[in-house]
């Protein structure tokens, strides 16, 4: 389903080029749910950030359901990610003016068009899923972190993504909390939603059903 070939990537620090990735080949499978561990500073949320085409790699190859994305366009590209790819952070970036619903519709704001009563209707089965349907009027700064993370979640799946990229997605979270986000996660996985998601945390990895590991932009053994 997508696959990174010899991805490189360098970063100037201070004038001087840092190679945060070395020649990094993966394949993920449709419906996987795989995870990415490694200490900081290893290249795993940079290697994230290629995989989610959010950072274009130096060398190398990426091609997604067979189609080479190398060649795309960044506007070809904004265009995949809103139609195929869903993005969760360590911090939810919700809008604190928004209600809970508006936040988790957000994706459908970008155009002038009025959003579709269907839409909403999804909208708020997704905040059902994620077990916030009670509180769509809700702004966020009356949410509890894990309840605004929640809504993150929610949002990505409104948009019926293919894959669902989540770096760091509890690492600003309690254990019993980051514990129930990526069961929520697992659980959209094993509907169908192809997982990748980069943790700090090996029992997390564990939730996954592949784990690899990046130590100084290599993924080793």
């Amino acid at each position: 389903m997508l696959s990174a070939t010899n991805i490189t990537k360098s970063f100037q620090t201070n004038c001087t080029p840092n190679q945060v990735l070395r020649g990094v080949s993966v394949d993920i499978a449709e419906g996987e749910f795989l995870s990415i561990v490694g200490r900081s500073g290893s290249g795993k949320t940079t290697l994230l950030n290629v995989l989610s085409t959010l950072v274009r790699p130096d060398e190398g190859n990426l091609v997604y359901q067979g189609n080479a994305l190398s060649s795309c366009s960044d506007s070809q590209l904004n265009r995949l990610r809103q139609a195929d790819f869903s993005i969760i952070f360590q911090f939810h970036h919700l809008l604190p003016y928004m209600t809970v619903l508006e936040n988790t519709l957000l994706p459908f704001m970008n155009t002038l068009k009025p959003i579709s009563r269907n839409l909403h209707n999804k909208a708020r089965k997704c905040l059902d899923r994620v077990g916030l349907g009670a509180l769509e009027n809700r702004l966020p700064g009356n949410l509890s972190g894990g309840e605004q993370q929640r809504v993150a979640i929610a949002r990505a799946l409104v948009k019926s993504s293919n894959v669902l990229f989540a770096d760091e997605p509890t690492g600003s979270l309690d254990k019993e909390t980051g514990g129930q986000i990526v069961g929520l996660m697992s659980d959209l996985n094993r509907d169908g939603l192809t997982v990748i998601m980069v943790t700090h945390d090996p029992e997390y990895a564990q939730c996954g059903n592949r784990t690899i590991t990046m130590e100084d932009g290599l993924i080793v053994p």
